[in-house]
């Protein structure tokens, strides 16, 4: 199990879990499609640590990036730039 720091907080990833299974969980904003690393919709910032593929994505990855969809986290700390979904939401003007 690894410790997950984002934008706004931290988690602990759970066994087995893929980066966005996580996000997902605790309430993370993260865009995606295919779930698969073909798109790369899901692309993140790795600010550090490091990560694994199941399989290597079809989807362009830059040494800073990871697609969450179809990676676990290969270090016991990994820090992304991700933002909780909450954080997004902003009150109508009055």
């Amino acid at each position: 199990m690894a410790r997950v720091r984002t934008t706004d907080t931290e988690f602990v990833l759970r066994e087995g879990e893929t980066l966005l299974e996580g996000l997902e969980r605790t309430g993370h904003a993260v865009e995606y499609q295919c779930r698969s690393g073909y798109c790369g919709s899901c692309r993140l910032r790795l600010v550090s640590g490091e990560v694994v593929y199941s399989e290597m994505p079809m989807a362009f990855v830059a040494v800073d990036e990871v697609l969450p969809c179809c990676c676990h986290a290969a270090t016991s700390e990994v820090e992304v730039v991700c933002g909780l979904i909450q954080a997004h939401i902003r009150p109508f003007p009055e």
